[in-house]
């Protein structure tokens, strides 16, 4: 795909700074930039890069202000990485997608199927599943009975949703995603051997919300595991029973949520994070990366960090005093001898 500055303005609504004749044909990074790509500045910290990339065209900040000569021309736009991540989807969508429905994938009869899907090789849907218009199903997905997947959403390969769940619109599953297997349900048995409990319940994810590969989201024990619409979860992500994930909430790569949590909308819980069971987030918390949660969070937009987690400035007071502990053991033990010293003097 090839373009020309002023072709790429007029579809940001940006302005040019430069030769507005210049084409570029494919994407960079701006530390990587070669003649005949695009780039962009959002970062502060890779502004020094700026004077020196190769890139024909970065997209700036209307605001950017230059210290140096640039060679680049410069598309100057409101918000560089969201009008960067606008050219990305434009790309994206001019390499075409996937059509049809491959004569090697098992539709079970009862299921409905929308139009202008593709269903690719190998993928099993069961009785009474709905597959709504617009979807793409990528091989070796399987779909199970009485499962909804929502129109316009992509269940990337290997995806398995489990009997009964549903997916909202313009979702999308990347590769490996489990939803819908049983819950870590097991009660302790006198004989000290453990009797698992049914999960009778499902998931239900609600629209627009993207699940990074190999995450696994569990089917409640009674109810609904619930994700709320707008939710963004990384990579190799455990969701376990009955948990429910607020609006817009992101959730980044080897967090563990324990059953019956209710994380709130709009936080953000970094990645190594854990959460005890039957807890309560509140919204618009954020948990610092490898923290531990044990307790509710009951005031809305606080910060926590540490295990046991508590509030970050606190964190940040106390990991001073973490930091000189051995140096404070040794002072203590200094006193301590001279303190024996003179009581036997």
């Amino acid at each position: 795909m090839k373009l020309t500055a002023r072709k790429i303005a007029e579809a940001l609504n940006g302005t040019v700074e430069g030769n507005a004749e210049i084409v570029v044909s494919s994407l960079s990074k701006i530390e990587e930039g070669k003649p005949g790509t695009l780039s962009f500045l959002a970062n502060p910290k890779y502004t020094s890069h700026i004077y020196h990339t190769q890139a024909s065209i970065v997209i700036v900040n209307k605001d950017f202000v230059a210290t140096e000569k640039i060679n680049a021309t410069l598309i100057r736009v409101g918000d560089p990485y969201s009008a960067f991540a606008d050219l990305l989807e434009m790309y994206q969508q001019s390499k075409g997608k996937p059509s049809g429905i491959s004569v090697k994938a098992a539709i079970d009869p009862t299921a409905v199927v929308g139009k202008d899907v593709y269903i690719g090789d190998f993928v099993s849907v069961g009785e009474y599943a709905v597959i709504g218009d617009g979807c793409f199903l990528y091989p070796n997905t399987a779909v199970g009975r009485h499962c909804k997947v929502g129109e316009n959403t992509t269940l990337y390969a290997g995806v398995k949703v489990y009997d009964d769940c549903i997916i909202g619109n313009k979702c999308t599953l990347h590769a490996g995603v489990v939803i819908g297997a049983d819950g870590f349900g097991f009660a302790p048995q006198q004989n000290k051997n453990y009797r698992k409990v049914p999960q009778i319940g499902n998931v239900v994810i609600e629209d627009n919300v993207e699940i990074g590969a190999n995450t696994c989201i569990d089917r409640a024990t009674l109810g609904s595991t619930r994700i709320r619409k707008g939710a963004i979860i990384d990579n190799l992500v455990q969701i376990a029973h009955n948990v429910e994930i607020g609006e817009n909430t992101a959730v980044a790569a080897q967090t563990g949520i324990s059953g019956s949590t209710r994380i709130g909308s709009h936080c953000v819980l970094a990645g190594q994070t854990g959460f005890a069971g039957h807890l309560n987030i509140a919204d618009g918390t954020i948990v610092t990366a490898q923290s531990g949660v044990g307790r509710n969070i009951k005031t809305e937009n606080t910060v926590y960090e540490g295990s046991p987690a508590f509030k970050h400035k606190d964190f940040q007071k106390s990991y001073i005093h973490f930091r000189r502990l051995n140096d404070l053991v040794n002072r203590v033990n200094e006193l301590e001898n001279k303190l024996k010293k003179l009581t036997t003097q």
